[in-house]
């Protein structure tokens, strides 16, 4: 059996009549990178604020390598958090903010400086370590702020929408990061981006309304359905999609976009699906399309509709 890196048991916040927990237990496995999902108001940030102790549970409790977050006193060094709107105070150098964060996390001076240090050359910044945060592009900013969870040796970190507001390559750097760093340590890791989290994760839950839905593996929740999802080198004309449609091992096609779609499978067994590769490549080739992808399962953003019933706003939770 896995180590349990993080267990929550049976939380719950209430902010006044609002439910924003309800009942949640699950365990985070050791050395995963742990996807955390859920549409607006699904309870993550909250989670996230209770396992920092920003918060205060109502009811339950979340222990971390078996010590409550209620004693976080004692998880100092063990476990780091960032939170959604991290910032720094302008006016003050970065590396003298990034060396407090360090001290505060237990370092004696010396051992500080050289943590806040190494933080910044682990997020390729090193040249930013004595300007103002004001100077800094929102890019560099967000990967500034990685280092307040990447300083020390915390065991379990928690991310929370670590990519939210960048463009496509500022959040592929913040990707490639946590993954470089990932190595021994529990990452927990939310986000908006159901794509992102399907690329990195290995792990995922899925909130709503403040309930677990489902959690499990990458592999468990994306190929929980027979499921294909292609993508050609030009548009699906409708005479191709007609005759996939009509083929009694296809229960449905659905379009994407102009050169990909999802295509559910009707199967009595797992050992059909290689009949339906095969019926797939040969109506495709009859009407003169080439496969570019052919991927099996559910992406997670077809599960996470499934699962949630709504459509996926991708605004900030809370």
């Amino acid at each position: 059996m896995s180590e349990i890196a993080v267990r929550i048991t049976n939380l719950s916040k209430k902010f006044n009549r609002t439910v924003a927990l309800d009942n949640v237990s699950l365990d985070i496995p050791a050395n995963t990178l742990y996807g955390m999902l859920g549409p607006n108001g699904a309870g993550k940030t909250t989670l996230f604020g209770v396992a920092a102790g920003f918060l205060k549970a109502t009811s339950g409790e979340i222990e971390v390598h078996g010590i409550n977050v209620k004693n976080i006193s004692a998880l100092r060094g063990r476990m780091s958090m960032l939170p959604q709107d991290a910032s720094f105070q302008s006016g003050i150098p970065v590396i003298e903010q990034l060396t407090l964060f360090a001290r505060l996390n237990g370092f004696d001076a010396p051992a500080a400086a050289k943590a806040a240090a190494e933080a910044l050359d682990l997020v390729g910044l090193p040249d930013v370590a004595k300007k103002n945060a004001r100077a800094l592009s929102h890019g560099m900013l967000k990967r500034v702020a990685l280092c307040q969870a990447f300083i020390g040796h915390a065991e379990v970190i928690f991310l929370d929408e670590p990519t939210a507001g960048l463009d496509p390559d500022n959040a592929r750097r913040i990707r490639d990061l946590v993954k470089a760093y990932k190595k021994d340590r529990t990452i927990i890791f939310s986000s908006h981006n159901l794509q992102e989290v399907q690329q990195i994760c290995d792990h995922v839950c899925i909130l709503h309304k403040g309930r677990v839905m489902e959690c499990g593996t990458m592999d468990e929740l994306t190929s929980a359905s027979f499921l294909l999802r292609v993508t050609l080198d030009r548009p699906l004309g409708l005479a191709a999609e007609g005759e996939l449609t009509a083929h009694p091992l296809v229960a449905g096609v659905v379009r994407e976009d102009d050169l990909s779609f999802q295509m559910k499978l009707n199967l009595q067994n797992s050992s059909q699906k290689t009949d339906a590769m095969k019926m797939l490549y040969d109506v495709l080739g009859r009407h003169g399309l080439f496969p570019r992808s052919v991927n099996e399962g559910a992406s997670l953003e077809a599960r996470f509709l499934e699962i949630t019933g709504g459509k996926f706003d991708g605004g900030s939770s809370s």
